[in-house]
């Protein structure tokens, strides 16, 4: 495809299904005006005041009103801090902790929860199931190999809040920073399908303690057999990340980190160095252009910053700490850099079950 970039946003044709009109506009400005914009309008501040107020009379019997799943990134603990602070709901937060917590995030958490006065639980994922997935997604040659930190996350919270009978769980997604995402870049980090078979060709160890959503788990046993209801706050207010990271700062000397989800010392480095330096995908772009659309940023600023490198830091440094944690030689990771880009559709996946679940959702509510 001949290189072309969105004339409104920064997507750019990385995203091997970017389509443009006559304009020059892509698809996900298009998908954001038609789709996206007019459902965030009726997300409003007086909906969520009636959906907390619902919650509070669902729960009132019971230890806690929601979960929060607490990774230490701006977005989670802004929703922390304003949940608790607007609203006085009786929070369990939950940290999954998969052996890539930087410094700052474990510092920042602590402050939040202290402050708050929130009851915090920390899961542990067992760190050689975790390494040996880790590693195993990294020789598949598929995108995402965040899938296993990502997926470890959702099971565990889920699993956390079915436990202890929480039906409501709060998490930190938002249209302002993530209304634009390249399907072509990533597979869904749910689908267990996909994990157990990556982890089959590739893992040299049995996933004991692992923990694992499946289809039937994600689509039908949490929501419809638990009753359990995700929901996103920070779509029902003025959401603005410069605002959100200027209070944190000020209310509980909360540091950031640069980029999106670089509170992962895991997650830092494939976003800056891996991702673009083996499959050409500069994760700041979707990010930028959701801040575009939402008006938070100016699309020349995105530009100018797109011309620095994504990866800052020591990289010598860094490399030898990501090959120390996953025990991989220099040449282990040479291999890795190497081998064939696969796409995830090489490997057994969910989507025909998706498919038909969606149609068969379809009919029924038509």
């Amino acid at each position: 495809m001949e290189y072309q970039i969105c004339n409104r946003c920064v997507m750019d044709t990385s995203d091997s299904q970017i389509r443009f009109d006559e304009q020059g506009i892509c698809n996900h400005c298009r998908r954001f005006d038609e789709i996206t914009l007019p459902y965030w309008k009726q997300c409003t501040k007086e909906v969520l005041d009636g959906l907390v107020y619902k919650i509070k009379q669902e729960s009132r019997n019971k230890e806690f009103d929601v979960i929060i799943g607490l990774s230490g990134g701006v977005d989670s603990s802004y929703l922390l801090h304003y949940i608790k602070k607007e609203y006085d709901l009786r929070i369990l937060a939950v940290h999954v902790d998969a052996g890539w917590n930087s410094s700052i995030a474990t510092q920042n958490i602590q402050a939040l929860v202290d402050k708050l006065d929130i009851k915090l639980h920390t899961i542990t994922i067992d760190l050689d199931e975790m390494r040996d997935l880790q590693v195993a997604f990294l020789r598949s040659g598929v995108v995402n190999c965040d899938v296993p930190q990502d997926h470890a996350f959702f099971a565990s919270l889920y699993q956390y809040a079915t436990k202890h009978q929480i039906r409501y769980v709060l998490n930190g997604a938002n249209y302002a920073t993530e209304s634009v995402f390249p399907f072509s870049w990533a597979h869904f980090a749910l689908d267990s399908i996909q994990l157990k078979d990556i982890h089959h060709k590739f893992g040299k160890r049995p996933l004991k303690q692992y923990p694992i959503v499946s289809f039937f788990d994600y689509y039908f046993y949490y929501p419809f057999i638990k009753k359990m209801h995700v929901l996103s706050p920070l779509n029902y207010i003025p959401y603005n990340k410069q605002k959100a990271l200027q209070e944190l700062g000020l209310e509980y000397g909360w540091q950031g980190y640069g980029d999106k989800h670089c509170e992962s010392v895991w997650t830092k480095f494939f976003q800056t160095y891996f991702l673009p330096t083996k499959f050409g995908y500069d994760k700041r772009r979707p990010h930028f252009s959701s801040l575009i659309l939402s008006g938070e940023m100016q699309r020349e600023q995105a530009i100018e910053q797109l011309k620095e490198s994504p990866y800052k830091g020591d990289f010598d440094k860094d490399l030898s700490e990501i090959l120390n944690h996953l025990q991989l030689s220099e040449q282990d990771w040479q291999e890795i850099m190497q081998s064939p880009i696969k796409s995830y559709r090489d490997y057994a996946n969910n989507e025909k079950i998706y498919q038909f679940k969606k149609k068969f959702l379809d009919k029924i509510i038509s």
